[in-house]
């Protein structure tokens, strides 16, 4: 008899249930499916980085210091356009730099000047959103009033063509001096009377009028550059006024090149300008000396045109 225990019987396996298996696949499914889900809600969500695209608009001023453009830099953003202010020291220089493409839109000049640059360069630079008009005022740090400038002063006056033809007016305005045939947008020194008039003038760059005051009687000078100098918009001796007819040539706008007129990008810039937050910056920045102006693009066409053909003619 043997002492060995007998092996105990090993008992069928029991079969696998195929129901975990089921329920593993089913929730690696639905894994797959909410992950999916997600990607495409991700890629469909304005604030995705990748469905968020920026637009870059590079616009040309002379005025790129002035409090206005952070407000309407922050509601561009909204609209995905990443607006990139380009400084220009002086009226001179926007222009080209816009025609040549290393800008996109300019926004520092009224249709007179850009009528003036068109007709003078062969170019086809447009107004396509007005912005306001500016009065152009006469300062003095000597005289408080214009009956106060004596006889023989002399006035500094912008030298580029259309601001100094503004400035003559104004001066005739104030009877200073008188301009022969009375004058037009296209006056120079040569049409002063200087048998009729009282004061006589000198033509320097327009950046240069507001350091002028410190030599002659009285100087005109540009909104802009009379704030960047500090002066008080409300002690101007005389201005033109911004709201009649006259003032029509001198509508400052929002400008691009002919081929981007109807740029939609641009276009919704020009809009953004006229919300009330970027209204208020550009009203206070003037220190409520600007009149704000809307007229359709087409107005704003047609009186250009008109302007280049007298400048033209005048050629």
């Amino acid at each position: 008899m043997s002492d060995a225990t007998p092996p105990i019987p090993s008992l069928p396996e029991k079969p696998k249930s195929k129901t975990g298996l089921i329920v593993g696949i089913g929730i690696a499914v639905v894994a797959v499916i909410v992950a999916a889900v997600l990607v495409v809600v991700n890629l469909a969500s304005p604030g995705s980085s990748q469905a968020a695209k920026t637009t870059t608009v590079k616009i040309g001023t002379t005025e790129q210091a002035a409090p206005y453009w952070a407000v309407l830099k922050k509601a561009a953003a909204k609209d995905g356009i990443d607006i990139q202010v380009v400084g220009f020291s002086d009226y001179t220089q926007a222009n080209p730099a816009l025609k040549d493409g290393q800008i996109d839109l300019n926004l520092f000049q009224h249709l007179q000047f850009l009528a003036q640059y068109d007709v003078a360069d062969n170019a086809t630079l447009v107004p396509i959103a007005s912005t306001l008009v500016v009065p152009l005022p006469l300062y003095s740090d000597k005289y408080k009033a214009v009956s106060d400038i004596p006889k023989g002063a002399k006035i500094a006056i912008p030298n580029d063509p259309t601001n100094q033809a503004r400035a003559l007016l104004v001066l005739q305005e104030a009877k200073l001096i008188t301009l022969k045939d009375g004058g037009s947008t296209l006056a120079t020194p040569a049409d002063i009377d200087a048998s009729a008039s009282k004061v006589s003038v000198i033509p320097v760059d327009a950046a240069q009028t507001a350091p002028a005051l410190a030599s002659a009687a009285g100087a005109i000078i540009n909104n802009n550059f009379a704030l960047t100098a500090g002066i008080d918009p409300t002690s101007a001796l005389f201005q033109d006024d911004p709201k009649s007819a006259a003032a029509e040539p001198y509508i400052n706008a929002f400008v691009a090149r002919d081929a981007d007129k109807d740029n939609k990008t641009y276009l919704k810039v020009a809009e953004l300008y006229h919300t009330k937050a970027v209204q208020d910056a550009v009203l206070a920045e003037s220190k409520n000396t600007a009149v704000l102006v809307e007229r359709p693009q087409a107005d704003l066409e047609k009186i250009l045109d008109g302007l280049k053909k007298t400048v033209k003619a005048a050629n």
